[in-house]
């Protein structure tokens, strides 16, 4: 393929291919040619223009395919476009010679095709150039059509099509000739044929005035014929073409009108719609010849023509667009209406009809008002319709008024105005639905009365208009969930007012169903009483049914309607009624079949009516019950439910017998009993009717072979029997398309009605199920025969082997016995039924049955594959499959297969062979591959049907198949591929574009192909990129034929590829196809292209988004989406898309695009995404509210800001959406969320605005969100005050957002502020509308989290702006003091619950927050010395929130403790339920418990830290004396929880309140911490942590846990646990801290014991105190009932965790192996040092042998820790870790255990073991020295000699280590290590023990002597030695001070010399460095200091060396001259470092 790609065509590589080749290389060259000559330049072109020329003419002789000639023909005229043109006459004269050749065999037909196309294309292109040729050549042209056979004309009209383009006005003289020919075109008998004429008229009607103005009739009546038998595209194009006609007549004033030679008539509005109405109710026999049909009565307009005029009238809408439609609203609409007024009485003549203009009339109200109109015109439209209801309900009214009955009822005002009726109810409810809350306002406004009008007709004479009405209430009260129980109160009180009134009956009791329908959808549910009422009344209805003849049918229906829907409400509700229903369902059968016979021969035929009208009922009713409320089937319900049913079934087969005694009113009612007692049977399992299944079966049989079915519904009963990818080849209809709803009808018959909601009130309930739409039941005379055949499915698989067969045989009969038409509907459905049935059996794994068995199936399936139905081939197809699968035996599967071949080989007809073709497809499908030898016979029939291109069907149908087989083959067909998809290119390049089932059948093979290359395609071998090649090539054709559904093939394909081989697939390319077709009328392609999309932004987002941009900016057409693309990049094209579309498959695609998009470029594309959701939300806030609040605002700098937004407001064009939908701005508002996410995880300065600002500065393109806070702010706000109560949700919770991460953010301009502050009153102004009353619950809870951030993020500092905020909460607090009673009653209670809860947890926060700032402020008032300059700092705020809670703190912790309680019971286990309170609890209802449970998980967390931070503010000890347990709503105690109401509990004693108060706490932190949930949040575990640290600050709970050991050990097992589970530092720390309190607690219960102890045997001997502590005199700890075993274990896991090498097993060496330290996180490190803490305070828990059993464990793991983190760091630091150590080591050390006589001895032996460990890990192992620090090893030595007693270290071997330690270390020549070794030394020699420190400086003072002398002599020539000499000096000071009188003057005569060695004289002093001056200084210093002391040493050493003396005198002379200057200088630099420095080393000491 490579040889292809060049200027001239390579013929020497293409003479040597073959044929199939030849065509793919020519292909291939052209498509290259096309991108080559565009990118060559001029001269080059010219050059060869000539041979090119010669080439492409030379190709249109050789018969090129369809897409090869239209490559052709675009090469031609693009090279004539950029060369020379002088040759262009010549090609073109060739063209027409071709064209007027005589040859008409079908060889040489290509040629003259592409002869045409070559002339369309260049004229398109080159257009006026060629002008004066161009009536010859239309002339030419129009003369070969007349012979012409559909190929040609279909190319001729799209030729035609391109001249009349390319020439434009030029064209006129030929306008009328064309317009003949196409007109003949538009009803030609081939439907591709009428699409392509419609589109040659489409392009004519730009310059033919004639056509909208003087010939618009003919051209409509001409429109309205060629909808006939059309097909769906013909409907789509004719419709657009009729539709831009007749929008072009009314818009039209024409340029030239006034100069041309006739004036253009102006067609009025009234005219056009009067046009199209006579289409739409006249259909194409015009305003003549319709008379005459009229009188005779026959006329009936065809469905497809009524279909193809409803299109038209969307086309002419859309066309005139949204703002015309806002204009013309109400003319539009009544004229819409009046399609199916009285004045037409022939379109409603019967109800199928009825229905079928219903529907069209429905949907061009939604697809013109929901398509067009934004939300503001639509609530306008909603205005209009009211009206509309209000002026048909009056003319009812007066018609009603009438006194006559026979009159009154058999008005045809009545019956005609029930359908004008029912269109504007159903899209008033459509309309509601979409717009949700935002048309709250509407409902408030009493002038529209909206409510009134619906409820008015609700009692209309015609059922159907009651069920609209009905209907529209659901839509109402999903839309706005507050108005859900008013609507329900009021239609319950109708009822209940109006029950005689039969119409009043059932219309009320309609709605209330609907109502209840409604309550699924509304979270917030309705009161948990309105069950009983409705229950009360339905039982009311039907016992009353037998008092008034009139009424019974309706009182039983609406008893029963009212039942079934309650059943809708779920278990909750429904378990309260169960035993009542069931009384009721027993009631309404007979006892026992006597009965059921007395019954027989008693009744009426109105008496039967009624009986079956109950028992459907009572059979819907429980139906319902089953299908809504599994939970509640349990063993015994399920037995109650049983009795009935045997009767049920007896009185089915009597039903014949009954309908023949009293005739034909009981047939409808018969029906519908059957149908309803089929669906409950379907629903139960079979096992509940085993007796019956015979019985049942037999009833079956005879329903779906009854002699008296007309019709064959088998677009119905089919589908759901056929494979899913199966429809797809069969009807283009059943495929989804946006015109579904009223195409739906185009499928049944003539004789059939579609699916309305008057056929079965009862799905008035049922969920819905499409969308949003009314359900559709069908007639159920239709549905009894579904539910008949899927029961038969089940029925059939249950009984017996032998009733099986002889059922199935009466089957065949009953098939073979009937005749014509009626044997087509037999058939059906007996085949649908045992294909059902073999479904059924495949599913359950179960058997056929015996031989004969198959035998039959087999002839029954067989029958069916070919039969002339082609759903019925499809669905036999699928059942010839499950036969196989079900058989499961190879040889009965080779057998079936080898059928099917042998049918094949010899069967001439297309239905043997697609049937046939399809059932070896099948096979495959559910047998996966057969066997090779099948696969190859089968590729081989299936390749040659696919080649019979003399009837595409076959052709479809095999080539489907095949690709059946490919798939299902998977790595088996590998050897097929290549022969395969040559076939497929060959097939896709020659088969005309007129059959377009056969290129979506093409495609799906190539789809199938690309899968099972799969990963292969990214190859480099010749024959993988052959293969990838010719994928591409095929892709490329698919893409550029007419038909759309080949197309969205061709993009799946395409996705394919890009998902196994990116590199190969040109992504601009693709990128460009699916902008384009971004907004296709085409369902399917649109899919398509988000499909793809989709997947393509996951890898690429940015380069997709960059080649969106490109294209729109370079393509020449203006698209719709480009232009959108151009200004708001395709990310703004998909908003804009998302607003428009209403598919949801669709809307989720784009949604999860626009993700994609956003995780991976907007923090690059900041601004743009910005934008984008700004100009979505901006639309939403009325501009006002959004000013007033900037006006409000102190800051000068947004001004600047607001003018620009109201300017853009006002500037139409730079709004790109007009008038978004509620629900895309809610997806706006959570983009702003996701972006500020996506931010976090990118550059800190997007949350740095100082840092941002530089950025900027330094490029401007950098782009930070902080700079765009105004905006969050903004959008925030208008997302928060809008009517939509969603997007008011997602509104708060962008502020929430914005709040949490904005409010540390300081602003650097104004210290000490944050830049949240200046938006304070904007939040205000945000949160106000969320507290009114009447905002739904949920707005109010979120508002009320929203106001806990912001008061707690401390923002605000000043009170009053603060109290603004507060006082909403304020506000929100006594609302709900009242419990949940006061709460409103239009939302169930667990709302109320929700909101109380919302409240209580955000005063929690505020609480929380208020505490910790008091208490950090404390700290800081310790911590700073001067008091006066923290009050200047603010610290009245911190105080003053507290202040602010503590007015409500009272209340606040009463409902706390309340809630809390609450929260107790409900998470008891379900075993204990029934001693829970009846009533429920402080703020929940029992009976809504369960719906209360989540709101109580979401916060009892806060309000649990909360209390105990209250409990212990107050120390357990109440102020208030009615704190008591009385004042609570429910007493606290859990004793005295069953007993009911508070009122007879006695006062308890403050000391039992206080108990019970903490084991509440404690029991709900323990229960929590113990099961931690997956899904439970760090917020909750911190929370409940911080409570049990609170609650563990105060003495009493410590004491209560102290003296309980079995309560601190489960609560240590408990922290454990978290431990181990959470791997969150901070969570493991919190615990800690409770760890560490727990022991603390302990230990002061022991002291307690101890000391109470002695007190009371004061007198008595010491020896026989009883041992308190652990271990008492044993020492033994038993795990499981030890505090200390569990403490250890708990420590040991932490330590191990972040110090694995501390586990001996681990390690594998028992002993101390040195390891290379190592530094651990600094949350390691906290961890770390936290678990030592808790060790060394242990020892104090135990008893004296106690202490001896643990303290190995705690000795080794601290040594070990030290051991393990001693890293060496710069400047001598010590890291945590080992600091931690240490001081853990000092605690264990310096423990009272250590002295105590019992254990004195055994801790000695244990210390020193300890002393000899660190020893051992400074010593080198193996001759190696570990990078252990030296300075951690040497403190802990020197901790061990001051910390314990002497006999611990003075045994003379440990006390030589050390010594030697010490002294190794001196020689260390590391500065850092010196200092660090001269400040130990210093403490050692001050020990006061001789015995201790003697030792050491006998040893060591000589050395360090001999140091300092040393430096003497070198001087010290930087500040380190400086601090080495000065440490020196220090330790001999020490020395002089502890040294016995007779040695102390010989130290001091040491000591002297060298000090005075460093002095300087007044000279040397100015000019000497700063190291010498602050040596000299520190040396006058101590000289100054010691002469005093020693004044004896020290005058007789002056006296002996007089040179001392004078240098001492110089010196102090020299000082006190520059004293002045220098002293106070040094001295403050200089002793703060050293002190400091020291402090900090030693401070474990």
């Amino acid at each position: 393929m490579e040889l292809a790609h060049s200027l001239l065509l390579n013929e020497e590589a293409y003479n040597q291919l073959g044929e199939v080749q030849k065509a793919e290389f020519i292909f291939e060259w052209l498509r290259y040619l096309e991108k080559l000559l565009l990118a060559t330049s001029r001269s080059d072109i010219r050059e060869k223009q000539k041979t090119l020329v010669e080439q492409l003419l030379c190709l249109l002789n050789s018969s090129p395919g369809p897409p090869t000639r239209k490559l052709l023909a675009k090469n031609l005229a693009i090279l004539y476009n950029i060369g020379d043109t002088f040759s262009v006459y010549e090609t073109i004269d060739k063209c027409n010679d071709l064209i007027r050749s005589k040859d008409d065999s079908p060889s040489y037909l290509p040629t003259k095709l592409a002869a045409v196309v070559c002339l369309g294309s260049l004229y398109k292109k080159l257009g006026r150039i060629l002008g004066n040729t161009f009536t010859d050549t239309v002339g030419n042209i129009l003369k070969a059509m007349k012979s012409a056979e559909s190929q040609g004309r279909y190319e001729i009209m799209l030729s035609l099509q391109n001249m009349l383009n390319g020439l434009g006005a030029a064209a006129i003289p030929c306008h009328r000739d064309v317009y003949k020919a196409a007109r003949s075109c538009l009803t030609d008998r081939s439907m591709a044929v009428r699409c392509a004429a419609a589109k040659c008229l489409l392009e004519l009607q730009n310059e033919a005035i004639f056509m909208w103005s003087t010939d618009l009739d003919s051209v409509a009546t001409l429109c309205f014929k060629s909808f006939e038998g059309s097909n769906y595209d013909v409907r789509i194009s004719v419709s657009k073409l009729l539709g831009t006609i007749l929008a072009k007549a009314i818009i039209c004033k024409h340029p030239g009108a006034a100069t041309s030679r006739q004036s253009i008539r102006r067609v009025s509005l009234e005219e056009v719609l009067e046009l199209l109405g006579t289409g739409f109710l006249r259909g194409s026999s015009g305003f003549l010849r319709a008379s005459g049909d009229m009188l005779k009565g026959t006329s009936s307009v065809s469905r497809d023509v009524r279909v193809g005029v409803t299109q038209a009238y969307v086309v002419f809408v859309s066309t005139l667009g949204g703002a015309w439609l806002e204009k013309n609203f109400a003319a539009f609409l009544s004229h819409i209406l009046s399609l199916v007024s009285q004045s037409h009485p022939k379109a409603t003549q019967t109800q199928i009809d009825a229905v079928g203009c219903r529907r069209c009339v429905s949907f061009i109200l939604r697809a013109t008002i929901g398509g067009l109109l934004g939300e503001k015109a639509q609530i306008a439209a909603v205005k209009d319709i009211c009206q509309a209801i209000w002026k048909l309900k009056k003319v009812m009214d007066a018609v009603m008024s009438d006194n006559n009955l026979e009159t009154r009822l058999g008005s045809t005002d009545v019956a005609a105005s029930q359908h004008m009726l029912i269109c504007a109810l159903q899209e008033l409810g459509n309309l509601m639905h979409n717009l949700s809350t935002t048309v709250a306002p509407l409902l408030q406004d009493s002038s529209a009365g909206l409510l009134d009008s619906v409820i008015s007709v609700i009692v209309h004479p015609s059922i159907s208009v009651r069920l609209a009405a009905a209907w529209c209430l659901r839509c109402i009260a999903v839309a706005l969930p507050s108005y859900l129980t008013p609507l329900l109160d009021r239609c319950l009180e109708q009822l209940t007012v109006l029950k005689s009134s039969p119409e009043a009956v059932t219309g009320f009791s309609f709605a209330v169903a609907a109502l209840l329908g409604a309550v699924k959808h509304c979270p917030l549910g309705i009161p948990h009483g309105k069950g009983k009422i409705i229950m009360t009344l339905a039982e009311d209805l039907l016992c009353s049914a037998a008092q008034n003849s009139r009424l019974s049918a309706q009182r039983t229906q609406a008893g029963w309607l009212l039942i079934a829907a309650l059943m809708t409400l779920g278990p909750a509700v429904v378990s309260h009624h169960l035993a009542r229903v069931l009384l009721l369902w027993k009631c309404v059968f007979p006892a026992s079949p006597k009965d059921l016979g007395t019954e027989k021969s008693r009744g009426d035929s109105f008496t039967w009516q009624v009986t079956l009208e109950g028992r459907a009922g009572a059979l819907c009713a429980i139906k319902s019950f089953v299908s809504h409320c599994g939970d509640l089937l349990t063993e015994e319900v399920i037995q109650r439910l049983l009795p009935p049913l045997p009767c049920a079934v007896d009185l089915l087969t009597q039903l014949s017998s009954i309908l023949k005694t009293y005739g034909s009113p009981l047939k409808t009612p018969s029906v519908v009993y059957r149908q309803r007692l089929y669906e409950l049977l379907i629903l139960l399992p079979p096992e509940t009717y085993k007796g019956k299944l015979c019985s049942i079966l037999r009833e079956v049989a005879a329903d779906l072979t009854a002699p008296d079915i007309q019709v064959a519904a088998s677009t119905f009963l089919l589908p759901s029997l056929c494979h899913q990818d199966d429809l797809l080849i069969l009807s283009p209809l059943l495929q989804e398309t946006d015109h579904k709803f009223i195409e739906e009808q185009l499928l049944l018959c003539n004789g059939v009605a579609c699916g309305s909601l008057e056929y079965d009130p009862y799905s008035i309930y049922e969920k819905d199920v499409e969308g949003d739409s009314v359900p559709k039941p069908l007639p159920p005379t239709l549905s009894v025969i579904s539910s008949a055949s899927k029961l038969f499915g089940v029925v059939c698989a249950h009984v017996g082997e032998a009733q099986r067969l002889l059922i199935l045989e009466q089957l065949l009969e009953s098939i073979k016995h009937t005749k014509g038409a009626r044997q087509q509907v037999v058939q059906l459905h007996v085949v649908s039924s045992v294909s059902s049935f073999l479904k059924y059996v495949a599913g359950s794994k179960g058997i056929l049955g015996p031989e004969e068995m198959r035998r039959l199936a087999v002839t029954l399936v067989m029958g069916a594959l070919e039969s002339p139905n082609p759903l019925l081939r499809c669905t036999a197809a699928e059942a010839w499959a499950r036969l196989a699968q079900v058989v499961d035996d190879g040889a009965f599967t080779a057998g079936l297969a080898q059928v099917s071949f042998d049918k094949l080989k010899s069967a001439r007809d297309v239905v043997t062979r697609t049937g046939h073709s399809l059932a070896l497809g099948s096979l495959h499908r559910y047998l996966g591959g057969i066997s090779s030898q099948h696969l190859n016979s089968c590729v081989g029939i299936l390749n040659t049907l696919s080649q019979d291109s003399t009837s595409p069907d076959v052709q479809t149908w095999a080539l489907h198949s095949l690709s059946i087989i490919i798939d299902s083959a998977g790595p088996l067909y590998y050897v097929h591929v290549e022969p395969t998809l040559s076939l497929v290119i060959m097939l896709l390049l020659n088969v005309p574009p007129t059959h377009a089932e056969v290129h979506q059948s093409l495609g799906r093979c190539l789809n199938a192909l690309i899968t099972t290359l799969g990963p292969e395609l990214q190859g480099n071998s010749t024959s993988i990129s052959t293969l990838r090649t010719s994928c591409l090539l095929g892709c490329t054709v698919m893409q550029d034929n007419p038909d759309c559904l080949v197309q969205a093939q061709a993009i799946s394909c395409l996705q394919q590829l890009h998902m196994f081989a990116p590199r190969h697939v040109n992504l601009s390319s693709l990128v460009s196809c699916l902008c384009v077709n971004l907004c296709s009328p085409y369902l399917l392609l649109r899919r398509a292209v988000l499909a793809c999309l989709r997947q393509l932004v996951q890898r690429e987002a940015a380069e997709v988004s960059e080649h969106a941009v490109m294209l729109a900016k370079e393509s020449r057409e203006e698209l719709a989406a480009d232009a959108n693309i151009r200004e708001m990049g395709l990310e703004g094209a998909l908003l804009t898309l998302l607003d428009k579309e209403t598919d949801e498959r669709l809307c989720h695609d784009i949604k999860e695009t626009l993700n994609h998009m956003l995780t991976s470029m907007a923090v690059e594309k900041l601004s743009l995404w910005l934008k984008l959701c700004k100009d979505v939300l901006a639309t939403s806030a009325d501009f006002t509210a959004v000013t007033c609040v900037d006006t409000m605002q102190e800051e000068e700098g947004d001004k600047g800001d607001d003018a620009s937004v109201l300017t853009t407001r006002n500037d139409e064009k730079s709004h790109p959406f007009t008038n978004p939908r509620w629900t895309t701005r809610v997806f706006a508002a959570e983009c702003v969320c996701r972006i500020i996410n996506q931010c976090e995880n990118a550059n800190s300065a997007h949350f740095d605005i100082a840092l941002a600002q530089e950025m900027k500065k330094r490029d401007s393109r950098n782009d930070f969100l902080v700079l765009h806070l105004a905006d969050l702010i903004r959008m925030a706000f208008m997302a928060a005050t809008d009517h939509s109560d969603q997007l008011r949700l997602s509104g708060l919770e962008t502020l929430l957002v914005v709040i949490r991460r904005f409010a540390a953010i300081p602003e650097p301009e104004f210290p000490g502020h944050v830049i949240l502050e200046q938006y304070q009153a904007n939040v205000g102004a945000a949160l106000r509308p969320a507290f009114t009353s009447e905002t739904p619950p949920d707005v109010t809870a979120k508002a009320c989290q929203v106001c806990s951030a912001w008061i707690a993020s401390g923002v605000v500092s000043d009170l009053n702006d603060l109290r603004r905020i507060h006082q909403l909460l304020v506000s929100s607090l006594t609302k709900i003091q009242a419990g949940k009673e006061a709460l409103s009653h239009l939302y169930n209670e667990s709302a109320s619950t929700m909101e109380i809860l919302a409240v209580l947890k955000a005063w929690a926060e505020v609480y929380i927050i208020a505490v910790q700032k008091h208490k950090n402020h404390k700290q800081s008032l310790k911590t700073t010395t001067c008091l006066e300059e923290s009050v200047r700092n603010g610290s009245h705020p911190t105080d003053g929130l507290l202040d602010l809670v503590y007015a409500d703190l009272g209340t606040l912790s009463r409902l706390w403790l309340a809630a809390l309680q609450d929260f107790a019971l409900l998470t008891l286990p379900s075993e204990y339920a029934s001693q829970l309170p009846v009533e429920g609890g402080a703020f929940y209802t029992a009976e809504t418990s369960e719906n209360a449970k989540l709101h109580y998980y979401n916060s009892w967390a806060l309000i649990l830290h909360a209390t105990a931070l209250w409990l212990t503010s107050t120390g357990f000890v109440v102020a208030d004396p009615d704190e008591g347990a009385s004042n609570l709503s429910r007493p606290v105690t859990p004793t005295s929880m069953c007993q009911g109401s508070s009122s007879g509990v006695t006062v308890k004693s403050p000391e039992d309140v206080y108990t019970d108060r903490f084991h509440l706490i404690l029991g709900i932190s323990v229960e929590f911490l113990c099961s931690l949930r997956s899904d439970a949040t760090m917020e909750s575990i911190t929370a409940c942590l911080h409570a049990l640290q609170a609650l563990l600050d105060v003495p009493l709970p410590r004491s209560k846990i102290g003296s309980d050991q079995d309560l601190g050990i489960e609560l240590l097992n408990v922290l454990h646990r978290v431990i181990l589970t959470r791997e969150s530092p901070s969570i493991q720390l919190a615990s800690l801290e409770v760890v560490r309190q727990i022991i603390y607690a302990a230990q002061e219960h022991v002291k307690e014991k101890r000391r109470s102890a002695e007190v009371d045997d004061g007198a008595a001997e010491k020896e026989t105190l009883p041992e308190f502590g652990e271990g008492k005199d044993t020492g033994g700890l038993v795990p499981g009932k030890s505090l200390v075993f569990a403490t250890l274990e708990l420590c040991v896991c932490i330590l191990v965790r972040q110090l694995p090498e501390l586990n001996p097993k681990l390690t594998g060496n028992p002993g101390v192996k040195a390891t290379k330290p190592q530094m651990l996180s600094e949350d390691g490190s906290r961890l770390v040092s936290a678990a030592l803490v808790i060790l060394s305070e242990l020892p104090a828990v135990c008893s004296p042998e106690g202490s001896i059993s643990v303290l190995p464990t705690i000795l080794y793991l601290t040594i070990g820790v030290l051991r393990e983190t001693a890293v060496k760091l710069p400047g001598g630091q010590l890291s945590s870790t080992v600091a931690a150590s240490l001081q853990a080591l000092k605690g264990i050390l310096s423990s009272p255990m250590a002295r105590a006589e019992k254990s004195h001895a055994a801790w000695t032996d244990l210390l020193q073991s300890a002393l000899t460990t660190v020893l051992d890990c400074c010593d080198p192992v193996d001759g190696t020295y570990h990078e252990l620090d030296e300075v951690s090893l040497l403190t802990a030595v020197t901790v061990f000699i001051l910390s314990t007693s002497p006999e611990v270290t003075t045994i003379p071997c440990l006390q030589k280590r050390c010594i030697e330690k010490f002294k190794a270390t001196l020689e260390i020549k590391d500065p850092v290590v010196q200092i660090k070794t001269y400040q130990l030394l210093h403490s050692i020699f001050q020990y006061p023990n001789p015995a201790v420190s003697y030792p050491y400086i006998y040893s060591l003072a000589s050395s360090i002597v001999e140091k300092l002398q040393e430096i003497d002599k070198r001087k010290p020539e930087d500040t380190t030695e400086l601090q080495i000499f000065q440490e020196g000096i220090k330790v001999l000071e020490a020395l002089v001070t502890v040294a016995e009188e007779q040695h102390r003057s010989q130290l001091v005569a040491c000591l002297l010399p060298i000090l005075i060695s460093f002095l300087l004289d007044e000279n040397a002093v100015g000019s000497a460095t700063s190291i010498m001056r602050s040596l000299h200084d520190f040396a006058l210093q101590n000289l100054m200091q010691i002469g005093p002391q020693y004044s004896s040493v020290f005058k007789s050493l002056m006296a002996s060396s007089p040179a001392l003396k004078a240098r001492l005198e110089a010196a102090i002379k020299g000082n006190q001259e520059s004293v002045k200057v220098r002293i106070p200088t040094s001295k403050h630099t200089k002793n703060p470092v050293k002190n400091s420095s020291i402090q900090l080393k030693t401070n474990f000491l």
